[in-house]
């Protein structure tokens, strides 16, 4: 089995402006010691330096990409936004959209994060390798065709599944985001179309507030490829494989898709900032083995993870690690040293069944067709 791992130092330095957290610096919220986005270089640098110290990158094809084409971001990205953004870019930077602040040269940089998506999904859909993970940053799940917001720039996942779609490579594909934060801008991108199944596992309202509903199940030709699981706080390892086995590889199986891409995020993760969710480097683990085994019934193990979320500078590497462990079938991990507590700290039997409950009406809305109107 060959496995890749796409990453480039150019984007680690990536800019943004100076926030706590989400909200502005200035009036009467105080900058950070270090300054700059939650949406730092130090969770990707750590994760891939973590590869090197177990050893497991060895184990590991490492690679880097080229720039996205313009032709590749006009598939997605309509010419106005782009040459607005560019020009930014070119100015010394800027912000266009919603908490999407960016420093010189961030078209350059989101272009070869765009890039890695973008050769990730190419070398497995052409069979160079059998499965891979694309560092990406800035991530892009958030960013809509005009419009940037919650720290994306480009739709790294459309970018990179239209240019393979174009070469003829995965006609079907299905894209599960098991980041915390619903993917809105890929929901955007493929709402009205039938090829390309979009299912979100998110924190419920957590970002953006106004969307992700169970009830938005696509439009035209998309009615019914577009899947939202909306979860409520702490729903922890447990809740988090139950809608894996109740909702999502369900709805896998039914769309046969050519390829699956993992919006993968770390978010969820129990040491999130920005999250409220509980899970575990072996939550997403279990949840990398169970895409994994999926995509081997159809679409011959074609599975592609990119980088999205995920704040914690100590956790995510550990997560990171979990996912890239089970990618390459290998014997090297990087053992949790938050394991024994997160397991005392997961929701009780109670809470549980709450969320069983729960998952499980949702399962049984999937199950009807989407009313058409």
């Amino acid at each position: 089995m060959a496995t890749g791992f796409f990453w480039a130092e150019e984007t680690f330095w990536h800019s943004g402006g100076n926030y706590a957290l989400t909200l502005p610096v200035g009036g009467l919220v105080q900058p950070l010691v270090a300054g700059g986005l939650p949406e730092g270089p130090e969770t990707k640098r750590r994760f891939r330096n973590l590869l090197d110290v177990t050893g497991l990158s060895k184990d590991l094809v490492m690679s880097g990409a080229d720039y996205v084409t313009w032709d590749d971001l006009l598939r997605v990205h309509p010419e106005s936004y782009l040459t607005e953004f560019k020009s930014a870019s070119d100015a010394g930077g800027g912000e266009l959209g919603l908490r999407t602040p960016f420093g010189p040269g961030a078209f350059e940089i989101a272009s070869r994060s765009a890039g890695l998506a973008k050769a990730a999904v190419a070398a497995v859909a052409k069979g160079e390798l059998d499965n891979a993970y694309a560092l990406c940053r800035p991530p892009g799940h958030h960013c809509l065709p005009d419009w940037p917001n919650g720290f994306c720039l480009l739709n790294n996942i459309a970018i990179a599944i239209e240019a393979a779609q174009a070469e003829g490579d995965i006609p079907r594909v299905a894209v599960l985001d098991w980041d915390v934060h619903h993917g809105n801008g890929t929901e955007a991108v493929y709402y009205e179309r039938s090829d390309v199944l979009t299912i979100s596992l998110h924190q419920e309202k957590n970002y953006p507030l106004d969307t992700g509903d169970v009830e938005d199940r696509g439009r035209g030709e998309g009615l019914g490829a577009n899947i939202n699981v909306p979860l409520p706080p702490g729903m922890g390892h447990a809740g988090y494989l139950l809608a894996m086995e109740e909702i999502v590889l369900p709805a896998l199986r039914a769309f046969n898709p050519d390829m699956i891409v993992v919006a993968c995020g770390f978010d969820a993760a129990a040491f999130d900032p920005l999250s409220r969710m509980m899970a575990t480097a072996e939550t997403f683990a279990a949840m990398t083995r169970q895409i994994m085994t999926l995509a081997d019934e159809f679409c011959d193990g074609r599975v592609v993870c990119v980088h999205e979320g995920g704040y914690s500078e100590a956790y995510v590497p550990f997560c990171g690690h979990a996912v890239m462990t089970e990618l390459a079938q290998s014997d090297i991990s990087a053992p949790d040293p938050m394991e024994a507590t997160l397991r005392v700290r997961q929701p009780n039997a109670r809470l549980q069944d709450f969320h069983a409950e729960l998952i499980r009406e949702m399962a049984e809305t999937f199950k009807n067709p989407p009313p058409k109107g």
